[in-house]
């Protein structure tokens, strides 16, 4: 079984009982794929964008048990740890488990965005985020003109949101 399906299937079992995030995550993998092919994206990038797209939100569970919170900072500060001994048991080569793990440790930090793979995941986090936490209009044009970047995900943004440009 190729690695992304084996991951796919160990996250929803870290997720057993957590459906939103389950769907969350499967969400957010289809639009870091969609998006990094629209852009591109060379083979080893675009690999290691869609396994952090898997793992973004990883650190949910561990700060839930641990703060009762699953705020951003939180998800950076306990992701990261439990993002590497989950690829790390899969036999994923270090140089991914790294960036993964540096990816899913920023994820909720929007200044300084270093490399496509994090911008990319940036925008597919966003966009399902807008949605299910029923954005206004007027918080999706924000978003859309100061975080995304790329062509593909402001033309899904832009077209999945129905947005005029202002």
């Amino acid at each position: 079984m190729e690695l992304k399906q084996q991951l796919i299937r160990e996250m929803i079992q870290y997720e057993t009982g957590a459906p939103g995030r389950i769907q969350h995550f499967l969400k957010v993998h289809s639009f870091a794929e969609l998006i990094g092919k629209g852009e591109h994206l060379e083979e080893d990038v675009q690999s290691t964008l869609e396994i952090a797209s898997i793992v973004h939100d990883i650190g949910i569970k561990p700060a839930m048990e641990k703060y009762a919170s699953g705020a951003g900072n939180l998800q950076e500060l306990e992701g990261p740890p439990v993002a590497e001994e989950m690829l790390t048991k899969l036999g994923c080569p270090q140089d991914v488990i790294s960036r993964v793990s540096y990816l899913v440790g920023h994820h909720h930090t929007y200044s300084h965005i270093e490399g496509i793979d994090y911008q990319i995941l940036v925008e597919a986090d966003f966009l399902v985020n807008l949605h299910e936490n029923q954005a206004t209009e007027e918080t999706i044009l924000n978003t859309y003109h100061n975080i995304f970047k790329t062509e593909t995900g402001k033309y899904i943004c832009k077209t999945m949101f129905g947005l005029e440009e202002k």
